[in-house]
């Protein structure tokens, strides 16, 4: 039987820009940054409360896995937001919203009530959107 997941991967166009983003941007914490030969690293990050969840940051560059063209449509459908990349909670979705965007990630919608809670949607410095939701959005009181 299956417990849990505990390691996922986003891809990612830059692999140094995404660290830059979800580390100082995003808070998340560094749990392996190894290297893995010529311009390749094993490079992955969870966010500070959740450290049995790893995201590998992948990057799409051309290699054995991505030739030529799989690379370049990937790059370009990352690039275009269409790959929604998960949920992430907070405490209180208007502060982290407003502290967010201090720090110049880009939100495709502030927080807003909707039927299942509030949401806010931003991207990460690749095209991932992410929703950003309250804890409280979870809670088995409002379900």
């Amino acid at each position: 039987m299956i417990t849990k997941m505990t390691i996922t991967n986003i891809h990612v166009i830059d692999q140094d820009s995404a660290f830059d983003f979800y580390v100082n941007k995003l808070g998340f914490r560094v749990v392996d940054d190894i290297p893995m030969g010529p311009d390749t690293r094993w490079l992955t990050v969870s966010p500070p409360e959740q450290p049995d969840l790893q995201i590998v940051l992948f990057p799409v560059k051309v290699s054995k896995m991505f030739p030529q063209e799989t690379a370049d449509t990937l790059i370009a459908l990352i690039r275009k937001g269409v790959f929604g990349c998960g949920v992430l909670t907070c405490r209180d979705v208007f502060a982290t919203y407003e502290e967010l965007k201090a720090k110049g990630v880009e939100f495709i919608k502030a927080p807003t009530k909707e039927f299942y809670g509030t949401e806010a949607l931003f991207k990460d410095d690749s095209g991932n959107y992410f929703s950003l939701q309250p804890i409280s959005n979870f809670d088995e009181n409002d379900i």
